[in-house]
């Protein structure tokens, strides 16, 4: 004969068994703390957008922002969770990339490179996560002569930097759920066209999982010409956004030729745990570079510059990247005097909508006489529309709560 009170209580551990597995949107506290860390993502970019000034170093910035995004993450859920304290903390290493360098660069204390320059065009780009749920974004500035002072900006870097802020809004736009991803490389690529400039070939935008910063589904900015897939290039695999999802919206664009090269000047610094391979390595450098990672990185990006013994570690990263035990963010390169626009946002495939929760404003003073297309003129003043009413109603809420006070 079965107890009822016994069966409810079984049912019930059960139900909430099931709460806790649900790691997508669908889940509001998920949903919190992908928020969570959108909030510390932006802050940390403010952080460091205020920090790029001449005579700044690389390696102190970068790792200005990793304090910023650990000492952040580091106040929130401090309890436990069946014994086991909450993981957070830096989800991509910060990278600071300056003028033809593309993206990945994060030096490491014994490679210090110059220092920023008035003119330097950088881009930053970072993540943080909280309990595995993470959040990305990049953002591109000029370095000015003064805090004060406006930089100056010629044409080419203005229309560019619109051009990939504009794309990555529409982009943004564009993956809702029941949408393909190939609609969304068509909107990059008429914004490219729109203002005569290319996508960097190899960049991707990615669904993010639990600890997973390059799902499956992943966005190609242009499909790859025949040449390049005879080089190597992969087409991306046709796919269907679906709510609850999360994809990091990822877009560079260049007036170069759109074709980054691997960097000749700087070291490959970042890399990740390819959690499928195994090897027994050879060397002790090896060995010890990969029980270091497996018990700190076991399956987010890091860079070198994390580890105390730096000579053991860029000793050892060949053996494993050899053996596929690691994979590596190569630094990239456009071609000499190219110019290169990087923004990256976060969103959020949510009942009500696609909603942006990373990424800065578009600094004002990058601006260009060109026009984009008749519809994705229309999509940017939609936009514009809905990003002013929620401003304006954030402003009234903002203006009550103080008059209570």
């Amino acid at each position: 004969m079965s107890d009822d009170s016994s069966t409810s209580s079984a049912e019930s551990v059960v139900e909430i068994k099931e709460v806790e597995d649900i790691t997508d949107l669908s889940n509001s506290d998920v949903c919190t703390k992908y928020q969570e860390a959108s909030v510390i993502v932006n802050l940390a970019l403010k952080g460091l957008i205020s920090q790029c000034i001449p005579g700044a170093k690389v390696l102190d910035l970068c790792k200005f922002g990793a304090t910023i995004i650990d000492t952040s993450a580091s106040k929130l859920y401090t309890k436990k969770i069946n014994g086991a304290a909450v993981e957070k903390g830096v989800a991509f290493p910060v990278c600071v990339s300056v003028n033809d360098v593309i993206c990945n660069n994060s030096p490491l204390a014994s490679e210090e490179i110059e220092p920023l320059k008035a003119g330097d065009i950088v881009k930053l780009d970072l993540g943080c996560h909280i309990d595995g749920y993470i959040s990305v974004a990049a953002h591109t500035l000029i370095v000015s002569d003064t805090p004060d002072a406006a930089p100056q900006v010629d044409d080419e870097m203005g229309n560019v930097a619109v051009a990939a802020y504009n794309a990555m809004l529409v982009a943004a736009a564009s993956i809702k759920a029941g949408a393909k991803n190939s609609s969304v490389t068509e909107v990059v690529n008429r914004v490219a066209t729109a203002y005569n400039v290319n996508a960097i070939a190899s960049v991707r935008m990615h669904q993010m999982k639990r600890f997973v910063i390059d799902g499956v589904k992943e966005v190609a900015l242009k499909d790859p010409t025949a040449d390049e897939l005879e080089a190597g290039e992969e087409k991306v695999d046709e796919c269907t956004f679906e709510q609850a999802e999360v994809y990091a919206v990822d877009v560079a664009l260049s007036t170069g030729e759109g074709r980054p090269r691997p960097s000749g000047t700087y070291r490959t610094t970042v890399f990740k745990r390819n959690v499928e391979a195994n090897y027994r390595l050879k060397m002790k450098n090896s060995r010890y570079l990969l029980s270091e990672v497996d018990k700190k990185f076991p399956t987010l990006p890091f860079t070198l510059a994390h580890f105390e013994d730096e000579r053991a570690a860029k000793m050892g990263v060949t053996e494993c990247v050899g053996h596929g035990l690691l994979t590596p963010y190569p630094v990239l390169h456009e071609q000499k005097d190219a110019k290169v626009a990087h923004f990256k946002c976060t969103v959020l495939l949510l009942p009500s909508g696609t909603l942006r929760v990373t990424g800065l404003d578009m600094p004002g003073y990058f601006k260009t006489e060109k026009k984009p297309d008749e519809e994705t003129e229309k999509l940017l003043t939609e936009l514009a529309e809905v990003a002013a009413k929620k401003a304006k109603k954030k402003a009234a809420k903002k203006k009550k709560k103080k008059a209570k006070a």
